[in-house]
Formats: structure tokens, C-alpha cells, sequence
């Protein structure tokens, strides 16, 4: 028995996790090997590079991420950085189990990825467990109200700062927060408890005090 208990929706992820896969020899190279000039931020030629690459979140931290939000009852839950909606689905499957009342926000603005993501959600049976906005995320956000159970962040570094402005307030007692990347800094001005987890490119769990 899978983690998910749900045997299509698991298959389905294990086709996208291993496209992921396949795609993360090419997306080194290229900002290893391939790109040129010094490193300021994602600039157009990088988005353009990245504007079909998955990006999925490694299968055991989404099922970590999936085990906590069934562990704490989460109904109202947060992904900052959706792409192809690989996560979202973990989330928007513990929503549905934790009682069928919760929600996933997510918001992507890359107008291929957004088709995939609405074509994955639909696939796998979730549309009614998520809140899918096209386009920027810090503007979506603003319409998203607390409490706010968990969050995950699978996103650039510099994209955090405004996003933990807007959701540190709203994140209720003992909201779980999940990062890759070990981006845990982001959030010294929200009051939490953290670990680091030695999962591969790192990740971190918060609790908000």
C-alpha cells in the first residue's frame, strides 16, 4: 500500500516524477555549464529555459508534506511554487482525506505549465480540492484568508520575502511550514520552531509558535 492509499493517483505521480527526473541532467547543465554572466536573480532568458521544465518536488519530501497535513487536520493549505502541479496533488489528496473541506491555494503564471496543471488536476479527480489562480502569486495571495494550516515553499529564494510578509500573519498556532532548498532564513521574523532535514538539496520543517 503507497503512502497515498489511492493507487490511480499514485501512478499518475510516478509518471510525473520521473519526467521530472528526466529533465534535471538538462536544467544543471545549463546553469552550470551553459549560462553565461554573473547570477542576479532568474532573468527572461532563464524563465524562458525554465518555462517547461517541471520542477517537481522529490517524491518522499511530498510525501512528508502530505503526512503532516493529515497529521494536524490541515484544511486550509499554501504552495508557493506549483509548476505542473506535482505537489499540489499530494496536498489538494490530503485535503480531500482530512475530511473533504480543505483547500489547496496554488497559483502558477506560465501558460503552459498552467494547461498541464489544470490537465493533471483533472486527471487525478482533485479540482475541487484546489484553488488555482493564473498569474503572479503575491497578488493571489492577497485574497487567500486565515488561519492557515501549512505551507510549502518549492520556489526561488528571492521570491519569499513578499510571500512571508503576506502569510506570516495569517498562519494560525501551530502551522506546519515545509521548505526545499534549507530557505528557512525567509521566516526569522515569524516565531517558529524548525529542523533541517537531510533529504537530498535540502529541506526544513517550521512550526509557528
Amino acid at each position: 500500500m503507497g503512502v497515498l492509499n489511492d493507487p490511480k493517483l499514485e501512478a499518475l505521480l510516478a509518471d510525473m516524477h520521473a519526467a521530472s527526473k528526466a529533465q534535471e541532467e538538462g536544467i544543471e547543465r545549463y546553469f552550470w555549464h551553459e549560462r553565461t554572466g554573473p547570477w542576479t536573480g532568474m532573468e527572461p532568458r532563464d524563465h524562458a529555459f525554465m518555462s517547461d521544465k517541471m520542477e517537481a518536488l522529490d517524491q518522499d519530501k511530498a510525501e512528508l508534506c502530505y503526512l503532516l497535513c493529515r497529521a494536524i487536520g490541515a484544511r486550509r493549505i499554501v504552495e508557493c511554487g506549483t509548476s505542473f502541479g506535482v505537489s499540489t496533488l499530494y496536498l489538494a489528496a490530503a485535503a480531500r482525506d482530512n475530511g473533504g473541506a480543505g483547500e489547496v491555494f496554488a497559483a502558477e503564471q506560465e501558460r503552459g505549465k498552467i494547461e498541464r496543471a489544470r490537465a493533471n488536476f483533472a486527471a487525478a479527480g482533485l479540482v475541487d480540492f484546489i484553488e488555482f489562480h493564473e498569474g503572479d502569486i503575491v497578488g493571489a495571495l492577497q485574497g487567500f484568508a486565515g488561519p492557515i494550516d501549512f505551507v510549502l515553499f518549492d520556489i526561488w529564494g528571492h521570491m519569499m520575502p513578499p510571500i512571508v510578509e503576506i502569510l506570516g500573519p495569517r498562519l494560525r498556532p501551530g502551522a506546519v511550514i515545509c521548505g526545499d532548498n534549507n530557505l528557512s532564513e525567509h521566516f526569522d521574523a515569524v516565531a517558529y520552531r524548525q529542523i533541517k532535514l537531510s533529504l537530498e538539496k535540502g529541506f526544513w520543517v517550521a512550526v509557528k509558535d
